[in-house]
């Protein structure tokens, strides 16, 4: 099963796995010029989490493509207050879907998961060669866990089955449809809603932790743009980091999303609350190296992601 490259799309039934969240929604978007059928299913249709429903489901659908975008999701405090359900829940989705991929003889998979499989103090830019070489990050230990044993189940498939499953590793996404409920979300999306917020009463905005962590961010379409381009020139066991190339401590992205929204108020920070990774910059030289890069800049991204926020485009709103 294992495909050729370049692998096209053209006619391709495709299953967007997560379809409704801040990812998926950005792959249907970017997918509809592929010329290519989209099928989808939510969660009324389709519970992910059981294995016997997603195998009837594919074996009816018979999807040639998948992109697993689905998976629990969640910031610092989701993660740490919610270990069970960010293990459970993210093994046995992915479990169904690669298991079922395999079953109805699915031409090409797509796995995503997510940077902080990597060690906590990983050499930084963090090369893909750097998974399980240290220990993680506490914080999100459980959601990481979860997304290391889809990647080597994947590798597994490929290895045992010949399946052309590959896995990418987005570094910090945000954008439109991403998560505005602070309780649960990641820090791009909670700090647009704080600024925000803090601009509509003249308040202080509150940063998490010192504010001296530095992350990469990428905007979703980027990401999605990048999927399909390593959908159609990409077929190998190793996973590929997908990043920006740039990392920003978030004291300036802090003050980069208030120049974005127009406030120039007062900016505190909370150490009672955990700075999680000191740093979180991957190294994205083998995407670069098949062809590809990102289009928007942070300050167009932040702009773009506040006018979704304010059109309502996001979950916790």
């Amino acid at each position: 099963m294992l495909g050729e490259i370049p692998f096209d799309l053209a006619g391709k039934r495709v299953w967007v796995a997560g379809h409704r969240g801040m990812v998926g929604s950005a792959i249907v978007r970017r997918l509809a010029s592929e010329s290519c059928e989209v099928i989808t299913a939510n969660r009324q249709e389709l519970d992910l989490t059981d294995q016997r429903a997603v195998l009837g489901w594919m074996h009816n659908q018979r999807p040639q493509v998948v992109v697993m975008a689905a998976a629990r999701v969640g910031g610092i405090l989701a993660n740490d207050s919610m270990p069970v359900e960010f293990l459970r829940d993210n093994l046995l989705i992915q479990i169904s879907v690669l298991t079922g991929a395999e079953s109805v003889g699915v031409e090409k998979l797509l796995f995503l998961g997510s940077s902080c499989i990597y060690p906590k103090h990983a050499q930084q830019p963090i090369k893909e060669e750097s998974l399980l070489t240290g220990p993680l990050e506490p914080t999100n230990e459980w959601y990481a866990l979860a997304k290391i044993a889809g990647i080597k189940l994947a590798q597994a498939y490929r290895r045992q089955y010949q399946c052309d499953f590959i896995s990418a590793m987005p570094t910090n996404l945000y954008g439109p449809g991403d998560n505005f409920d602070l309780s649960a979300s990641h820090v791009m999306p909670a700090l647009i809603r704080k600024v925000h917020e803090a601009k509509a009463t003249g308040g202080e905005v509150v940063v998490w932790g010192s504010g001296s962590p530095r992350r990469e961010f990428l905007y979703v379409d980027d990401c999605a743009d990048a999927c399909v381009h390593l959908l159609t020139h990409y077929s190998d066991e190793g996973h590929i980091n997908v990043g920006s190339g740039s990392d920003v401590s978030i004291m300036e992205l802090t003050r980069l999303v208030m120049e974005v929204l127009g406030y120039d108020g007062p900016v505190v920070t909370d150490p009672s609350k955990p700075d999680g990774t000191p740093r979180k910059l991957m190294d994205s030289g083998k995407l670069a190296a098949l062809g590809w890069t990102p289009k928007t800049q942070l300050r167009d991204g932040i702009a773009k992601s506040y006018a979704a926020f304010l059109g309502g485009e996001g979950r916790g709103l």
